[in-house]
């Protein structure tokens, strides 16, 4: 110790030397210095490394206030070879020894040089940076955007689909391609899921989501190749999309002021179903604004509708033109007696079947003389015809059923002189309720005042070779409304009714705000063309993203002249050049090109459901960029999917 200073010395000489037998038999020295009531720092000799080493630790702690230091000077680290070992210090002692939990030990055992893979369990796929993640990302949602584009204007194509159970769907709606195509990548179904947030917020538009975020990625993959990272590609579109918001807000061009005036309604619902069905569009128009005054409650309440009460009832043969709107329901199905047509009906509407209620527990009736097989079913037949009296002495006149109408029940019902149907579907039954003011029951008997329903006329008709009863109301206030669709094949009337289910949207929209804009891409040009003078005042990278953004607006009118036959390029420059002029509802004809005002033409956009679309088509492709890594666990055992 002659290398020490005299201080160190006599320091060392002051601390209690102590000895600490290990578990194997190896002897430890070390020191304990310090303030016994404070946790200690253990120091190994690979920290302290001699006595003069450890009197400067101690020093350094002293200067900063209270300290605990137990330092091991000298300990046989061979015996620990390849071996997890543990300190412990309780009771002011220090005691160390072997692991032996084997599994903690394996747990711990992590290979650096396996990477990932050491790190999750085996049959994992693991995909990382832009190349690999990024790229595959935007590479699957434009495989989905070029899908739907297609499908976008009046003149958008059909696809052609065929899910999983062999139904054919022939239709240039993106909601259904997308929810039968069943879309496995994640990114991509991330798309799917903003689609179908829009269809169920406002039933229409969910094209433009599609594409507005294909196309969003699309250019951003672009912004990739040139070296901009992806959180600044996010920041120029959260920037974009905010002034996007902004200058939607001052392009309103229309507004409905009072929903029930018919011819407000169908300028509304005109460019929606013509989207759809082009060629149809007034015809389906007129029947969509006739149902909808149909459901409007009555002033002084506000005009509101719900999207269930007006139905769409589909008979094949004739053609669109025979189709036509009842103020009330259709079920489709004949009545089960002979009584075909009632005025001023008093319905009863049961829950269960007409027949006589057997016992809930199994049991044996021992007859053993026909007297009493006769007077057996006497009884059952005297029940029977008591019930149904009873029913007919209350005043009613239809009687509907959830269950079946046995053929004992159904004689009495043609001896009262009441018209019976079967109505099997619970959901169709709590219809008719809604639609008649009726409570189902679900006990046999006479129904109050208060439970009976009421209906103007109730008769079966036939239309198109096919008998329906039809459950009309003239003076009552109508709670429900029934479009009776008509057309050649199953494909044709399914896409009808798709087309009209959203014009009721569109009207469910109206009513809760009646702003519209410029409709055929003459919104979409009008915003990218602010937003591409926005972005040349913006200094930095963001300025690339914000022109893109732009960029990628010009996605609507461009598929809407494409699909139309008509050269996209020269469309979006005729439109700028109007824009540039002052023209702001310029937008694309799909018969004659570009047209100076699309207002004039009635052709408009609701502005609630355009900001929606652009929100959710910009929040997805956001996400989308901001996703690095790809980390897909093995997938659960089970049967493989088809055609693997």
């Amino acid at each position: 110790m002659a290398h020490l200073k005299t201080s160190e010395v006599a320091f060392l000489s002051t601390v209690a030397k102590q000895r600490l037998t290990t578990y194997d038999g190896n002897l430890w020295e070390f020191y304990d210095v310090g303030d016994r009531k404070l946790t200690p720092l253990v120091c190994l000799p690979g920290t302290v490394g001699g006595p003069l080493i450890f009197h400067r630790v101690i020093a350094a702690l002293q200067e900063a206030g209270g300290y605990r230091v137990i330092a091991v000077r000298r300990m046989s680290c061979g015996a620990f070879h390849n071996k997890p070992f543990y300190f412990a210090y309780s009771s002011n002692t220090l005691s160390c020894g072997p692991i032996k939990n084997g599994k903690m030990a394996k747990s711990m055992g992590f290979n650096p040089a396996a990477g990932l893979s050491g790190l999750l369990k085996d049959g994992h796929k693991h995909f990382e940076g832009v190349d690999e993640a990024v790229a595959k990302n935007i590479e699957a949602v434009k495989q989905l955007a070029d899908i739907s584009r297609t499908s976008l204007g009046p003149n958008g194509m059909r696809k052609l689909v065929i899910n999983h159970l062999d139904k054919i769907f022939v239709t240039s709606d993106t909601a259904t391609i997308v929810q039968e195509l069943e879309v496995v990548h994640p990114a991509a179904k991330m798309v799917v899921m903003a689609a179908k947030m829009q269809q169920t917020e406002f039933g229409d538009a969910t094209n433009l989501v599609v594409s507005i975020a294909g196309e969003l990625l699309m250019q951003a993959a672009g912004l990739l190749r040139m070296g901009l990272h992806a959180s600044e590609i996010v920041t120029g579109y959260k920037k974009a999309y905010e002034k996007a918001l902004e200058i939607l807000n001052t392009l309103e061009v229309h507004t409905v002021r009072d929903v029930r005036i018919q011819a407000e309604l169908e300028k509304i619902i005109r460019p929606v179903v013509g989207a759809k069905q082009y060629g149809y569009e007034d015809v389906l128009a007129t029947l969509v604004a006739e149902a909808a005054l149909t459901v409007f409650p009555n002033k002084p309440k506000a005009a509101k509708i719900n999207v269930d009460n007006i139905r769409v009832t589909k008979i094949m043969g004739g053609n669109v033109f025979d189709s036509r709107v009842v103020k009330g329901m259709v079920v489709q199905r004949d009545t089960e007696g002979s009584v075909k047509k009632v005025d001023g009906a008093k319905v009863a509407v049961f829950g269960c079947g007409i027949e006589v209620s057997s016992t809930e527990a199994k049991s044996t009736v021992l007859i053993k003389t026909a007297d009493e097989l006769m007077n057996y079913n006497k009884g059952e037949e005297e029940r029977l015809d008591e019930a149904i009296r009873a029913i007919s002495e209350s005043g009613a006149t239809v009687v509907i059923a959830g269950g079946s109408i046995s053929e004992m029940a159904l004689h009495f019902l043609e001896k009262y002189h009441l018209l019976s149907i079967r109505i099997q579907s619970k959901w169709e039954l709590r219809r008719l309720c809604r639609a008649v003011n009726a409570t189902a029951l679900v006990r046999l008997g006479a129904p109050t005042p208060e439970e009976m329903g009421f209906c103007d006329h109730v008769s079966v008709q036939e239309v198109g070779g096919k008998k329906i009863t039809v459950f009309r109301q003239d003076q009552e206030d109508a709670k429900m409304a029934t479009i009776i669709l008509r057309a050649s094949t199953d494909n044709v009337l399914n896409d009808l009714e798709r087309a009209i289910d959203d014009g009721v949207n569109t009207v469910k929209a109206a009513c809760k705000d009646g702003r519209f804009v410029a409709g055929g891409g003459a919104t979409e040009i009008e915003v990218a063309r602010q937003i591409e003078a926005f972005g040349n005042t913006i200094p930095g990278l963001d300025q690339y993203a914000i022109k893109k953004f732009a960029e990628a607006l010009e996605i609507v009118p461009r598929m809407l002249a494409e699909n139309a036959g008509q050269q996209g390029t020269e469309v979006i420059s005729s439109l700028y050049a109007a824009h540039g002029a002052g023209k702001a509802n310029a937008g694309v004809d799909v018969e004659t090109g570009v047209v100076e005002n699309m207002l004039a033409a009635n052709v408009v956009d609701h502005l609630e459901t355009k900001k929606a679309a652009l929100r959710l088509g910009a929040d997805v492709a956001i996400t989308v960029l901001r996703v690095d890594q790809i980390i897909m666990a093995k997938a659960a055992g089970g049967p493989k999917p088809r055609g693997a």
